[in-house]
């Protein structure tokens, strides 16, 4: 793209968002409050998330954000001696995917959620109130950046303001960061209160799903016309967005007692709201639902295993 297109572009992009707005005023202003819910979160625990008695859960976090992108980094690289996985293969291994963070999302953030603010309330209606409040705000967040974000997917196309003018493989790394944040996140809140219970299951299933994950990207970005080599950076590069996401998320629930159930929550919703707006219809698109669905049973069954395994 010349250097004097850019200014084409940006308008491009500008008079797109305005557009979206207007159309979508309530996402946009859901998108609003919960981008100012996780603002003051982070202006209200994030100090405290540096503290010297937080540091060790600091660090934590960005262990477990590293393991994510080495899983994602492992994914990628399986893509080197392939040309091609079939259609019914890449299906079933999202499926998994969804599958383990669904899971995730029931026994390693809404559960630990409720009984951390019951603890903290001293009410179980008080707790489910706090938790479903995280899980709007999660919700409210990715339903806003899907809309007010370009980004395409391999089988669905463009999604948000996607301007012409962007390439067709920024649009997909896009759409990839969007995925990968959520995860990143919640295993930042997982660590918060260095809850090892909580934080370690959630790690390794959140690693292990992106393994299938990191190889299936690889080999859309080729399918897209990517080399193998760059399809492989990229994907590899994709996988950074778990360690940042993960500080963001320690950052948020680290500080008021309260706000690590609402964190949870969040997280939580993120993870959900993705799952089913995104990698389900992904992995139903091509006819091949029963094996997405085994596939994301067996992602299920696996993640509850290591919860009780390892929580």
């Amino acid at each position: 793209m010349a250097s004097n297109d850019t200014p084409a572009v940006s308008a491009g992009l500008i008079s797109a968002w305005h557009d979206q707005l207007r159309a979508h005023r309530p996402i946009a202003w859901g998108l609003l409050v919960a981008l100012l819910a996780v603002l003051w979160l982070l202006l209200a625990s994030g100090i405290e998330a540096f503290s010297p008695s937080n540091r060790v859960y600091l660090g934590y976090a960005a262990l477990g954000g590293m393991a994510g992108f080495g899983a994602t980094a492992l994914g990628a690289l399986l893509a080197v001696g392939l040309r091609a996985i079939g259609v019914r293969t890449r299906d079933c291994m999202l499926g998994f995917a969804a599958g383990m963070m669904l899971a995730a999302s029931s026994f390693s953030l809404i559960l630990p959620g409720l009984e951390a603010a019951e603890v903290l309330l001293g009410s179980g209606v008080g707790a489910a109130l706090a938790v479903v409040a995280g899980l709007a705000l999660g919700v409210l967040l990715m339903l806003g950046l899907d809309y007010f974000t370009p980004h395409a997917h391999e089988t669905s196309g463009p999604h948000g303001p996607a301007d012409q003018r962007i390439s067709g493989v920024w649009l997909f790394v896009l759409a990839i960061i969007l995925h990968n944040l959520p995860e990143g996140m919640a295993i930042g809140v997982s660590f918060a209160q260095g809850d090892m219970s909580v934080g370690l299951p959630l790690t390794t299933a959140i690693a292990i799903q992106d393994i299938p994950e990191g190889l299936a990207v690889a080999m859309a970005l080729r399918a897209i016309g990517l080399s193998p080599a760059v399809s492989i950076l990229v994907a590899i590069g994709s996988g950074l967005m778990e360690p940042l996401g993960a500080l963001v998320g320690v950052g948020i629930a680290s500080g008021l007692p309260i706000a690590y159930p609402i964190s949870l929550g969040l997280a939580a919703g993120a993870m959900i709201f993705v799952v089913s707006h995104e990698v389900i219809p992904e992995t139903h698109r091509n006819g091949h639902q029963t094996a997405a669905t085994v596939g994301l049973m067996a992602g299920f069954a696996v993640m509850m295993f290591l919860d009780t395994a390892l929580g």
